[in-house]
């Protein structure tokens, strides 16, 4: 399978769009993420155009996606700056600057062929390379019941940190918090 991986810019926000609600509609979603597709679906276009747009700046957030010839978009990653005081997705306070990998996909007729490692590869590339803030370690949540997400993450250098959060709602489930510290930034790059 033949891919380009590169970063979403702002000209990029209807693919971006396109992507998100496609990984809302795959049938673990309820496992993988916390929005729901009811949710993205109404959120306006400003919204989606922020995001792009903050990707291609890329010094608070770069999203990743996985790219095939006829310009389909395969996969994604997200890689968001979190620093001491920002309010964090479940109010876990950065103790120095870490990035958060949020919403990880890959299309069912993509999978198992690397292209995910590739995207964490260009993510974890990034997250080391910014100057300011300096990263000290890379971060993602996983739901208790993903076992094959966490296989993925685990492949790719990510350790169970011990923390989890849970998560209430009708159901409540338990999200597990998995990292690679700088110390070991060389092995997972």
């Amino acid at each position: 399978m033949t891919y380009t991986i590169k970063t979403v810019r702002h000209q990029d926000w209807p693919k971006a769009k396109e992507i998100r609600l496609a990984a809302l509609r795959d049938p673990v979603a309820h496992l993988a993420f916390l929005e729901t597709l009811e949710q993205a679906v109404a959120r306006p276009d400003d919204f989606w155009q922020g995001r792009a747009e903050a990707s291609g700046a890329g010094t608070s957030l770069r999203q990743f996606v996985a790219e095939d010839p006829d310009g389909e978009w395969l996969g994604t990653v997200t890689a968001r700056v979190e620093l001491p005081g920002d309010d964090t997705v479940f109010g876990q306070a950065a103790k120095a600057p870490q990035i958060h990998v949020v919403g990880v996909f890959v299309q069912p007729a993509a999978r198992g062929v690397g292209l995910a490692e590739r995207l964490f590869g260009a993510a974890l590339e990034w997250s080391w390379s910014l100057a300011e803030p300096r990263i000290e370690r890379v971060r993602l949540h996983v739901h208790e019941d993903n076992a094959r997400a966490e296989a993925l993450y685990r492949k790719v250098g990510f350790d169970r940190t011990g923390h989890t959060v849970l998560v209430p709602g009708d159901t409540p489930f338990h999200e597990i918090e998995l990292a690679i510290p700088r110390s070991r930034a060389a092995f997972s790059v």
